[in-house]
């Protein structure tokens, strides 16, 4: 996609206290296992993961971008066959991602669009600016609009404080995730073209994300995944079971706004299957889960995509020793066999 002389804000530095590269490192490559398994919806949030096959990683970044833009270039550049996925360079590619969000999230999944979004069939707002977005590309497609089949938004500490907050805030208190002493990351306007939701696309976005928490020692991520409808009655046992079961520790609780506040606890412990609950969750939410990831204190409706959320916190150090015992175990059973 050309990018002609476009320049973006830097989305490089800040100075947020960071936790030890090795851990972030070791998380990214942990979720490889997860990657391969999870099948994503259309609309996403909130993952992470790396691919399962080799792909190509390209090191340097064409001569002619900004120089901040050239580094952001860097940080995620891989390659599959016709496929890449990239950090959005110019204006041009954040513009093919926001036609992407409308095509899925208003014309596809039925989402109210704002004022002046059918106009411009575009779906856009204030964070777009300050972010970094995520692009999977077809090259096969030439090098418009429809050459980008997948995005995903994400908002550093610094990127948040240019603002003046994350995304994230207008449904919950984050104040706790803000507070913790290491680089956190918000992820979110997710989402993939209809006909490129087959494995290698889902792999390419992972290892994109992967890559990122690695370069920028991502301490915690952290953003709303849905679940499909407005009636938390009707959602009474997967609601209850994410509260009773994966509770976040407090000093990583989101707590949803006063004014919003859904309470999770519809049904009593004993009263949920477990495992019968766990199995019919949405896919991306067992996959958050499996990363070791956690929910907030009560869930948000949102009327204008049909959904309601919950606040997903996972903390990559967790995943890390989570995977770390899991290959080791493995390991283990290979060699005894």
């Amino acid at each position: 996609m050309p990018c002609r002389g476009a320049t973006l804000p830097n989305r490089i530095g800040n100075n947020a206290e960071l936790l030890p590269g090795a851990a972030s490192r070791r998380a990214a490559n942990a979720c490889a296992a997860l990657a391969c398994s999870v099948s994503l919806p259309e609309r996403f949030d909130v993952i992470t993961g790396t691919a399962a096959e080799p792909a190509a990683v390209a090191v340097e970044a064409p001569a002619a971008l900004h120089p901040t833009t050239a580094a952001a270039s860097r940080v995620v550049d891989i390659t599959s066959g016709p496929l890449q996925v990239r950090l959005a360079q110019c204006a041009a590619d954040i513009d093919a991602a926001q036609a992407l969000r409308y095509r899925i999230f208003y014309e596809r999944l039925g989402a109210r669009p704002l004022p002046g979004m059918e106009q411009q069939r575009r779906d856009s707002d204030a964070f777009d600016p300050i972010c970094d977005h995520l692009l999977v590309l077809d090259h096969s497609r030439g090098s418009g609009l429809d050459a980008v089949v997948g995005t995903y938004r994400l908002i550093r500490r610094a990127a948040a404080a240019r603002h003046g907050s994350f995304y994230s805030a207008a449904e919950y208190d984050i104040a706790r995730l803000i507070a913790y002493p290491g680089e956190i990351l918000e992820l979110g306007r997710s989402c993939v073209d209809a006909g490129y939701r087959a494995r290698p696309v889902m792999q390419l976005l992972w290892s994109g994300i992967a890559a990122y928490v690695s370069h920028y020692d991502i301490a915690v991520m952290f953003g709303c995944a849905s679940l499909p409808g407005t009636d938390p009655d009707a959602l009474a046992v997967p609601l209850s079971y994410l509260y009773h079961h994966h509770l976040a520790p407090p000093a990583l609780r989101a707590r949803a706004l006063p004014e919003r506040y859904v309470d999770m606890r519809r049904r009593e412990i004993g009263a949920i299957d477990p495992v019968r609950t766990l199995a019919a969750l949405p896919p991306l939410i067992k996959g958050y889960l499996r990363l070791g990831g956690f929910v907030g204190d009560g869930a948000v409706i949102d009327e204008q995509f049909n959904t309601t959320d919950v606040c997903i916190v996972v903390k990559t150090d967790l995943v890390a020793e989570k995977y770390s015992r899991h290959y080791e175990r493995q390991s283990k059973e290979t060699w005894a066999a």
